[in-house]
């Protein structure tokens, strides 16, 4: 028998016996990961096996012997009606993928150059690379604008006051608010004077060291 040559990208979905044994092996793109399964094989002597264990259960076990006569057949065969199977379904799968000289993976039609012969990780379609390196430049620029927004924003927000990120009565989060958005209750904003950091008392409209007015 021939040598049989194959990498990692394929699973085995072969039954050795039953009334569904047979042969079908599911190969796949090693960049995408889109699979393509071969058809699918009928394997006799499994087959064969089941319906022989079916009439001998039915016939109250007068073909016992027969069944397990042929179960020894179905197996000893099986391995050279696999591996026949399998290199049937090689050559099926070689019209399906292509092998990159470079990296040396099996790739699809669509992760395929055929222009430049390699895999599409190996050699890149130019169109593709200028439309995602622009969308990057995109991302890029947007987030810079936006982190720039975000400091002058930051720059307006009085990070000297404590506020109550819970509210004392009812435990709800609160978000820095002067009101619960649960119960209503008032609560403490301010709990120190920005100007001379005196504690002020929750409700002060001035602060009771230097009279610098409170907002």
């Amino acid at each position: 028998m021939n040598e049989i040559k194959f990498s990692k990208n394929f699973a085995d979905h072969s039954v050795q016996s039953g009334a569904n044994a047979g042969f079908q092996f599911e190969f796949y793109c090693e960049r995408c990961s889109d699979a393509w399964r071969a058809e699918f094989v009928p394997y006799r002597g499994g087959q064969a096996s089941s319906w022989l264990d079916k009439a001998a259960g039915m016939f109250g076990g007068v073909l016992g012997n027969v069944g397990s006569a042929t179960d020894s057949l179905a197996l000893a065969g099986y391995g050279k009606a696999h591996d026949a199977a399998f290199a049937a379904a090689i050559e099926q799968a070689k019209h399906h993928f292509h092998r990159c000289a470079r990296c040396m993976k099996f790739a699809c039609d669509t992760c395929w150059n055929n222009s430049k012969g390699l895999c599409r990780d190996c050699a890149p379609d130019a169109e593709v690379e200028i439309d995602a390196a622009r969308a990057e430049g995109e991302v890029q620029t947007a987030r810079e604008a936006a982190l720039a927004e975000g400091q002058q924003r930051g720059q307006k927000i009085d990070v000297k006051r404590d506020r109550q990120l819970v509210c004392p009565q009812c435990s709800a989060e609160t978000h820095g608010a002067k009101f619960c958005p649960q119960c209503g209750v008032k609560l403490a904003v301010l709990s120190q004077c920005p100007k001379c950091a005196a504690e002020v008392a929750p409700g002060a409209k001035f602060c009771p060291e230097c009279g610098e007015k409170l907002s």
